[in-house]
């Protein structure tokens, strides 16, 4: 069985889908995804489909799936390098792709959860009372 390499980026793990995911390669990967989440401690998931020409219903479903676990395990999950074709297959099938953003691109897409993560550090800083605030 084939594996989907995961590399870890500074506080972004990057997967590049470079293959035809066969279920169990797509839930062998969803499984090698947590742990290297959990492992790591990342903030961020990059999913690279750009050399995918085709997205079916199953491939789309199988990046929500990532994006809701990745989620759960405080991670921000952004897809990128979408093709046209596979951005008009996917609203044809009518898979809206929750809880998961694009970006054309992994620098992009780098930003994004970047961006995302210190509004989150932000929340956290306006909800604790504890926290210091400077005074001018």
């Amino acid at each position: 069985m084939e594996r989907v390499p995961i590399l870890k980026i500074g506080d972004i793990l990057l997967v590049s889908i470079q293959l035809d995911m066969s279920d169990q390669t797509a839930v062998q990967l969803q499984e090698d995804l947590a742990e290297r989440i959990v492992a790591t401690g990342c903030h961020g998931v990059i999913i690279d489909i750009t050399a995918l020409d085709i997205v079916d219903s199953f491939v789309g479903r199988m990046l929500s799936t990532i994006a809701s676990i990745s989620k759960v395990l405080d991670a921000e999950t952004v897809v990128v390098g979408m093709r046209p074709a596979v951005a008009i297959t996917l609203v044809e099938l009518g898979l809206s792709l929750n809880g998961i953003r694009t970006a054309l691109n992994v620098e992009r897409g780098m930003e994004l959860i970047a961006a995302a993560r210190a509004d989150e550090l932000d929340h956290q800083l306006d909800d604790d009372p504890d926290a210091e605030t400077a005074t001018p």
